[in-house]
């Protein structure tokens, strides 16, 4: 079935004048480019987040709400410890780098690359006194709470004398009128998270040694991963940073952010697309050049390239909007691939000089169509990967071996018309070759040979096979040279740690329930600072106690203001006539709570709001303001108008995790609280698919081999077929002798050595006559991929070195199985004629 569509596909070809055919790919060509064109000018851009290529998870809707809050909370900051010996030296140079970055800021108005320019909030402690003061009945510290409970008055009003008579206390005329026994300073305190850092004139200050650090934060207008806003927001840090370097030449600067990664992603990128794009370009011109000594074949081999890239960028614009850098450091392989069509082509024109152009497309149009399916199959099954990146690469490299493919079909038959130099010396080193492997596989087809070569290949894909081990960890995406990681962990140590990508989600089915889960949880976290398995967190139990626990601190004050007032007034010398008002003022407070819709109107409030997820987007309190790992505020990004449940939410930020497995131990049976870490869901969503990648190889071995005994029978397709599967379980075994664990990469990779070696195969079993013409085309062919992948294993990214690691591995194991076919399909043959004799 399949032969006879090839053949009467090809017998159109034959039929159809070249020069139409040219007409045909000028037009498709110049309609790619102009839609090209069209897309970029509608938008389309190159993407370099990294996380656009990390896997979709399946959450639920509360919990994808909590992952987009932390991810813009804690997306686009940008922090610079400026270190200097003394405090002034510090505070100046802080002051300094605020002043001319507000100084871009208002020179470039909206187009400002850096906004929300801050360090530390002298205004912060005083607009929570004022909100929290008219509640002060119902707040309480735990001491005074304890003491209360006991009956104790007496600790509490030694307690407040000695602040009477303390020079540095809060107490006044005016305070003592209202809270006689100055309880509400303890519990403003208590507001304050614990910290290192320290403020002085506006600037947030550290220590680190025997030096000072000022801190100072900024947000990025638009996402760090947009490689104009890193290049707006690197210049406006530089030449802030210039002018104090310039009068404080001593400073030292710590960064950290995600625009520093973003810019080491976007540099290596780039490098890497024009080092290994290029030398992989130049190896396939060399061996053009080499091979066939004519300007011609060197011409088309890049036009062949070109219509390839043109397609791939086309089509993947098309479906995704965007294309990606690492896409293209993957698409850079795409050159050493697409260029095989050529190969075919003129090693099959040196065989055969006097075979015309159009009769050689006809004559390897078979091979070729059947090669191009199984490649953009295989390209397909990574397709399938949880990855829009992995995607993206499956429709660029899909597309651009279409373009390829369309450019020796459509164009080859009328530009590569013109003959060939004589160039018989590199189709006799590939008989050479040839002839010395076949000699060699004879060795092999006696029952000794055919024992120790199953034997050697036995023990090595056992042993190495049982050394395999896995890692599926997503944090192999990309890997932040240490010029940009070690300052971060510097500054995030000044800062207390930060905060990390895990965090708690706590959720309840009411508001007040919430607020009571959230104060069930502050204790054991607490326990696990002081155990060392956590350095610090942020929750909102800090700021909004829950109704519960208000009443309670309620009652237990009207221990002072009912019971004792008397004793209290008289024992600290105030006047009694204050005995009334504070009555008053302590009763009228009893129906008055501090709730969470007010707090979030606060400017302090507001940057802690995006820890609070109400049931809908329009019963949030959440404005504007995201959270810091200070408390800082900037842009959160919830979808706006979304149905979100029925649940309420709570994030609790965590900083300075040390054992993660412990705390994920602590809350396991507890349903209403959830460690959420990101990083380990998509690992395991990695593992997952590493494993389904490795099923749907076999799959696609199956399926191949059914498509191949239509054509060759089933004893030549198993032959076919089976070279691949070798190569790729010789290729896991020496990963697993050489120590390389075994990822998703590396299982996407093999379904490429799968796509890429069955064309070998293909063309071996078609050779009939033409071994030596195929040899030579299969051996350029090789060369050509294992420049593009090989490269690709030195690239810095360990998700790209795996992938082309593993792909150099198998195309090599696959190049040197390959050419048993012909021995195999001899003897396949010889048989097959002794039988038909006896019969």
């Amino acid at each position: 079935m399949a032969s006879n569509f090839a053949a009467r596909a090809n017998q159109a070809l034959m039929q159809s004048s070249p020069k139409w055919r040219l007409v045909v790919w000028l037009l498709l060509m110049l309609s790619a480019s102009l839609w090209t064109l069209q897309l970029w000018q509608n938008g389309a851009r190159v993407q370099s987040d990294i996380l656009a290529m990390l896997p979709h998870l399946q959450q639920d809707k509360l919990t994808e709400r909590a992952l987009n809050q932390v991810e813009a909370t804690l997306a686009d900051q940008v922090y610079i410890a400026l270190v200097a010996k003394d405090e002034t030296t510090a505070i100046a140079a802080a002051k300094l780098l605020m002043q001319k970055l507000e100084a871009d800021l208002v020179a470039r108005g909206k187009q400002g690359a850096l906004t929300d320019i801050r360090s530390a909030d002298m205004q912060l402690g005083e607009a929570l006194g004022l909100f929290y003061f008219p509640h002060r009945f119902k707040l309480l510290t735990e001491p005074q709470a304890k003491a209360l409970a006991n009956q104790d008055i007496g600790s509490l009003i030694e307690a407040a004398t000695a602040q009477l008579y303390n020079a540095f206390s809060y107490a006044n005329s005016n305070l003592l009128a209202q809270d006689p026994l100055l309880l509400f300073p303890a519990n403003l305190l208590t507001l304050a998270p614990s910290s290192k850092a320290r403020a002085s004139q506006g600037i947030l200050l550290a220590n680190q040694g025997d030096n000072v650090a000022a801190v100072v934060m900024a947000k990025g207008r638009e996402s760090a991963f947009n490689p104009n806003a890193q290049l707006a927001q690197m210049t406006a840090l530089t030449q802030g940073l210039d002018a104090v370097k310039q009068s404080y030449p001593d400073i030292t600067v710590l960064k950290a952010g995600a625009l520093f990664h973003a810019i080491a992603a976007t540099q290596t990128a780039k490098s890497e697309i024009s080092i290994l794009g290029l030398a992989s370009l130049l190896g396939v011109i060399a061996l053009v050049w080499l091979a066939f000594r004519s300007v011609m074949p060197l011409l088309l081999a890049i036009v062949t390239i070109s219509s390839g890239l043109l397609l791939a960028v086309t089509f993947t614009l098309s479906v995704f909007g965007e294309l990606h850098l690492l896409t293209l450091v993957f698409g850079t392989s795409l050159i050493g691939i697409a260029i095989d069509y050529s190969f075919h082509f003129y090693c099959e024109r040196l065989s055969d000089t006097e075979r015309s152009a159009k009769a050689t497309v006809a004559y390897i149009f078979p091979t070729v169509t059947l090669a191009f399916i199984t490649s953009a199959l295989a390209y397909v099954v990574i397709g399938l990967a949880p990855f829009p990146g992995m995607q993206q690469v499956a429709i660029f490299c899909a597309a651009g071996l279409l373009g390829a493919y369309l450019t020796l079909i459509l164009a080859y038959p009328l530009l590569a018309g013109s003959r060939l130099p004589a160039g018989s010396r590199p189709l006799a080193l590939a008989g050479t070759y040839l002839a010395c492997l076949t000699q060699l596989s004879k060795r092999f087809t006696t029952p000794l040979g055919m024992g120790m070569f199953a034997l050697v290949i036995l023990v090595w894909c056992l042993v190495g096979v049982t050394k395999l081990t896995v890692d599926d960890d997503i944090r192999h995406l990309q890997q932040s040279p240490a010029s940009v990681t070690e300052p971060e962990n510097q500054l995030r140590q000044l800062l207390s740690g930060g905060t990390d990508n895990q965090f708690l989600l706590v959720r309840a089915p009411s508001e007040e329930a919430l607020l009571q889960q959230l104060e069930r949880v502050s204790p054991m976290l607490d326990t696990a600072i002081t155990n060392q398995k956590l350095g610090n967190y942020v929750s909102l139990s800090r700021y909004l106690p829950s109704h519960r626990k208000q009443d309670t601190a309620y009652h237990l004050q009207g221990e002072i203001y009912q019971t004792q007032i008397d004793t209290v007034l008289t024992s600290l010398g105030l006047d009694e006539n204050l005995k009334p008002e504070l009555q008053a003022a302590y009763l009228a407070a009893q129906t008055e709570y501090i709730t969470p819709a007010a707090f979030f109107t606060l400017g302090a409030g507001k940057q802690l709001a995006p820890l609070w997820l109400a049931p809908n987007e329009a019963n949030s309190p959440v404005s504007n303001g995201a959270l810091n790992d200070d408390g800082a505020s900037a842009e959160h990004g919830a979808d706006q108008g979304a149905d979100y449940g029925a649940d309420y939410g709570a994030i609790v930020l965590l900083g300075g995790i040390q054992q993660i497995d412990a705390l994920k131990a602590r809350f396991a049976q507890d349903e209403s609280v959830q460690l959420i870490d990101k990083v380990a869901d998509i690992s395991a969503v990695m593992g997952h698919y590493r494993l389904l990648t490795l099923k749907l190889l076999a799959l696609a071995l199956g399926i191949a081999l059914l498509l191949f005994s239509l054509n060759f029978g089933f004893k030549k397709a198993a032959v076919v077929v089976a070279v691949p599967a070798l190569a790729a379980l010789l290729t896991l075994a020496t990963l697993g002798l050489t120590g390389s664990p075994l990822s998703l990469f590396h299982a996407l990779a093999l379904i490429l050595v799968f796509g890429i070696g069955i064309d070998y195969s293909l063309f071996f079993a078609s050779a009939q006559n033409h071994g030596k013409a195929v040899m030579m085309a299969v051996f350029m062919s090789a060369c050509s991929t294992l420049l593009a992948f090989g490269l690709l294993a030195f690239s810095q990214t360990q998700a790209i070195h795996y992938f082309g690691l593993t792909l150099s591995l198998g195309i090599g194991f696959t190049f040197l199985l390959s050419p048993l076919i012909l021995t195999t399909t001899l003897a396949l043959t010889t048989n097959q004629l002794l039988t038909t004799k006896k019969s």
